[in-house]
């Protein structure tokens, strides 16, 4: 499977705001108030699983750990919730949220509870800044 004619769920490109790309995955932030959340989507043509990516898997999982690296140094947080659940939106995706005991729904998962709250404007581009400063992705 290759990048060409690869191209973002419309789902995803709605819901999210680019960060930037890594060697294989594109990372998104989604603008939620409650909780800190990226996604990273291989940009891979048809992959819907992990295991569609074949040697590529291994490159993911270390794309996931770095960001989840990022995220967990900017926010502090007491947990990551990590996920490629897909059942929405089949285009493979790995969701790396940040989670905080007594955050809204804690300890219960994020997924399945509704619409999230949307952030401040300007302090989610500060977020996403810092992810991609965090990334190395200036």
């Amino acid at each position: 499977m290759s990048e060409a004619n690869w191209s973002l769920h419309p789902q995803l490109a709605n819901d999210t705001a680019p960060v930037g790309d890594l060697a294989l995955s594109r990372v998104l932030a989604i603008n939620d108030a409650d909780y800190p959340w990226l996604i990273l989507v291989p940009r891979r043509l048809g992959a819907s699983e992990v295991t569609d990516l074949g040697d590529d898997a291994a490159r993911l999982m270390t794309e996931v750990a770095s960001a989840s690296r990022a995220l967990k140094l900017l926010t502090q947080c007491d947990k990551l919730n990590i996920a490629a659940i897909g059942n929405i939106v089949p285009q493979l995706h790995v969701h790396i949220v940040a989670r905080r005991k007594g955050d809204p729904l804690w300890p219960k998962p994020v997924w399945g509870f509704g619409p999230s709250r949307r952030g401040d404007i300007a302090t989610f581009a500060r977020f996403v800044a810092a992810i991609r400063e965090g990334l190395g992705l200036n």
